[in-house]
């Protein structure tokens, strides 16, 4: 079998390591992560511009809730002295929003409008805001018609101009309307600034009363963005302290002092792949980070034992040369393994979007990250090392005293 020198590209691979970080490092200083609500106090709000299609109000016997899935509407009547019964309108049966209005209305003591102009039960919207608990008030449910124009970004940023420092982003196809609100804590109630409300009612005046539905609402407290923070930190710290515990019991401290040092590398790489490309820094990239760590030791552990097992078969040969040919040995393993995993996380990149999509890219790139850093960054260190034990050796050796 031939032996691939791997152990020429250790200087190199290791300069090329000390510019990524080093520009990982400049871009946090000089940009910083772009925050996902998790890590960062203040409002979020997905909406999506669709007009009104049903208002719906309730006057019967108990309490009714509406709700809604990909497959159809439920009314569920509940209450004291009123017998329990759901009511289900599979969108299969009822195609068309007119349809599904004139069903609604043989619900007794449900009262519907309808204001679309046709359309397909397909194309509802369902907002988060506003309580699914019917009664007098009106229930809203938006839907989005074919050959809708698309509304520019710049449009709705015009438009929450007047309430501050908001951001904006565009969410999905641009035919499908939809954008991501930010608005940071000290810009609404939390720190005495404009109520949240306020967004919905500046869309609804430049774009049509009934025509933005809130398809997603979170907020985070100050207080609690802060401990989230630190506690991922800390479960970062605590991964790589676990790791050198249990790679010193298992290997010498060499070898536990490479594979931490090659679990950190990665995950400065997807750190700076991060503040690099502006994705949304959340609580799924610390889970990605998290993964990356644990597929990497397990390649860097892999690739230890067959150094420790082929030393014992070659003992008098050079480290180097030992190193050079454990890490041949395992590299059809490595590739085959790294391969088969990307191509299933390559499918999640592929067919999902949002975070998910984020999860997956940033899963691909610290999978490349963790077959480099197992065999140029631990290996190289454990190389490193083994070279200064033997200066060391050869000095004592050279200064030791001739006996007379």
């Amino acid at each position: 079998m031939k032996i691939i020198r791997f152990s020429k590209l250790f200087i190199p691979t290791a300069i090329l390591s000390v510019l990524l970080i080093v520009a990982g490092v400049i871009s946090y200083a000089i940009r910083g992560f772009n925050l996902g609500v998790d890590f960062q106090a203040g409002l979020i709000q997905e909406v999506q511009f669709a007009p009104t299609a049903l208002s719906l109000t309730y006057s019967g016997r108990g309490n009714a809730a509406v709700s809604m899935d990909r497959n159809g509407l439920y009314i569920v009547i509940s209450g004291v002295g009123v017998e329990g019964v759901t009511h289900s309108f599979p969108f299969a049966s009822y195609q068309t929003i007119s349809d599904l209005s004139a069903a609604l209305a043989r619900v007794d003591g449900l009262g519907v409008n309808n204001s679309s102009s046709g359309g397909a039960t397909q194309q509802l919207v369902q907002s988060a805001q506003g309580n699914p608990l019917l009664g007098s008030d009106p229930y809203v449910l938006h839907y989005l018609p074919d050959n809708l124009p698309e509304i520019a970004i710049e449009d709705v940023r015009s438009a929450l101009s007047p309430l501050g420092t908001v951001s904006v982003q565009v969410l999905g196809a641009d035919s499908e309307r939809r954008f991501m609100v930010r608005m940071e804590d000290s810009e609404i109630d939390g720190g005495k600034g404009i109520p949240a409300e306020k967004i919905i009612s500046n869309l609804e005046t430049v774009f049509g009363s009934g025509g933005v539905a809130v398809t997603r609402s979170d907020y985070v407290g100050s207080r609690f963005s802060k401990q989230l923070s630190d506690q991922a930190g800390l479960l970062m710290c605590l991964t790589l302290l676990l790791i050198l515990i249990y790679a010193s019991i298992r290997f010498k401290p060499q070898f536990a002092i490479g594979a931490v040092l090659a679990i950190a590398h990665d995950a400065l790489i997807i750190v700076a792949f991060v503040t690099w490309t502006r994705m949304e820094f959340n609580t799924t990239t610390i889970a990605a980070i998290l993964t990356i760590l644990g597929y990497s030791i397990n390649d860097t552990i892999v690739i230890f034992d067959r150094i420790r097992e082929t030393r014992r078969i070659y003992p008098d040969d050079k480290f180097v040369n030992i190193l050079d040919r454990a890490l041949t040995e395992t590299l059809s393993r490595t590739i085959i393994t790294t391969v088969t995993t990307m191509l299933a996380v390559l499918s999640l990149f592929i067919f999902t979007s949002g975070s998910m999509k984020d999860f997956a890219l940033a899963l691909l790139v610290g999978m490349i990250s963790g077959v480099y850093s197992t065999i140029f960054v631990a290996s190289g260190f454990v190389n490193l090392w083994n070279v200064q034990v033997t200066k060391r050796s050869k000095k004592k050796f050279v200064l030791a005293p001739t006996a007379p």
